[in-house]
């Protein structure tokens, strides 16, 4: 049992390594599924890439707080930031709450990033793609937001997951435009 915005930590049985992941199904999904970028020297997500049908994870969670307030309440508007994985909690939201009135920035670096694009509703899921073509918008979030500061809404809701450069700056930008810090919610990697 999950609420969209958890995540939990998995690891391989006997290694006494593991990571935190984010859910990235919905509540009603026939499988737990989570987004997980295959890092260079990293020891879990190497590991994981490596398992093959049948293999054992363990899992422990779900936890956390990055979920989201009020996401039946149709009066409602939400942003959601992410860079790179961090769109995980994002899709799960997306998946579990339909009628969500949302919008996805998402800053990745190069535009096959776009993971799972299609499930978003047209129009709501915008790509910052920083490095090569393709993609929305070229160029970073954060200057997505600079040169569309007129569409930032105080009263919006935003949630804020990825690298910490990126939230550090995405929150200076969004408090410079008025937006109220309790209207701001982070989850953050290091």
């Amino acid at each position: 049992d999950f609420v969209p915005g958890q995540c939990v930590n998995i690891g391989i049985p006997g290694s006494a390594v593991n990571r935190e992941y984010s859910t990235y199904s919905g509540l009603n999904d026939d499988y737990l599924e989570f987004l997980i970028k295959k890092v260079r020297g990293g020891n879990v997500s190497n590991a994981l890439s490596q398992l093959g049908l049948g293999d054992e994870v363990t899992l422990d969670g779900a936890y956390g707080l990055f979920t989201l307030e009020k996401p039946s309440d149709p009066s409602r508007s939400y942003v959601f930031i992410g860079s790179g994985t961090g769109i995980a909690p994002f899709r799960s939201y997306v998946r579990s709450y339909p009628g969500l009135n949302y919008k996805v920035l998402h800053g990745i670096r190069t535009a096959d990033e776009q993971y799972d694009r299609v499930d978003y509703d047209q129009g709501r899921y915008i790509s910052c793609v920083s490095a090569g073509p393709g993609g929305d918008f070229s160029g970073r979030v954060t200057d997505y937001l600079v040169s569309t500061q007129k569409q930032i809404d105080p009263q919006n809701h935003f949630y804020l997951c990825g690298n910490s450069s990126m939230i550090n700056d995405v929150y200076d930008i969004l408090r410079k435009f008025n937006v109220s810090g309790s209207h701001i919610f982070t989850e953050v990697f290091f």
